[in-house]
């Protein structure tokens, strides 16, 4: 996954000078804090707390804004509600499917895992991701009542399913299972 940073000066209302009195002297090293503006629905702003010599009276307290992107391109393809039946149920081969929403962070755990496997199970096993918030309906059917949750069909036959951030190695060990 690709982060990418960028940082701008905050407006006026942020910027904020820390003063130290003439008799003290004090060497700060170079301190970053993160900080996270409500106004912004989590942008995280990153504070910096410049250097203070013997012969500086003032330091800047300065703040930059943090953009944090990911790619959202995982490469599994997605299922929905309305494709579900062909792609799920109707496959010749196993099927895992990865029941997620974007807001989960267990789901965000998980997910470089159920990629790497993806990767490595190739022509054994269809991987398909489904979000929860997009298509209600099916995780419904199949009684998810917690995210993320990991299910195996075999011949559209739910085998096993999985609950929680797991580690790799379990998921594997279900996988192999039913190849």
């Amino acid at each position: 996954m690709a982060a990418f940073t960028c940082t701008c000066r905050p407006p006026i209302s942020l910027r904020s000078e820390m003063r130290i009195a003439s008799s003290t002297t004090v060497s700060l090293s170079t301190r970053q804090m993160f900080s996270v503006l409500p106004e912004s629905g989590g942008l995280r702003t990153r504070v910096s707390l410049s250097s203070v010599s013997k012969n500086s009276k003032v330091s800047r307290l300065r703040r930059g804004v943090i953009c944090e992107a990911q790619e959202t391109a995982t490469g599994i393809p997605v299922v929905n509600d309305s494709t579900w039946e062909s792609l799920v149920l109707k496959a010749d081969e196993p099927v895992l499917v990865d029941f997620w929403a974007p807001w989960c962070g267990p789901c965000k755990m998980i997910d470089p895992i159920v990629n790497e496997l993806a990767q490595e199970y190739t022509g054994k096993i269809k991987f398909y991701k489904l979000n929860t918030d997009d298509s209600p309906a099916t995780p419904s059917q199949y009684g998810v009542r917690s995210i993320p949750t990991i299910m195996i069909f075999v011949k559209g036959e739910k085998k096993d399913t999985i609950i929680g951030a797991v580690p790799k190695l379990t998921l594997a060990t279900k996988i192999d299972k039913f190849l």
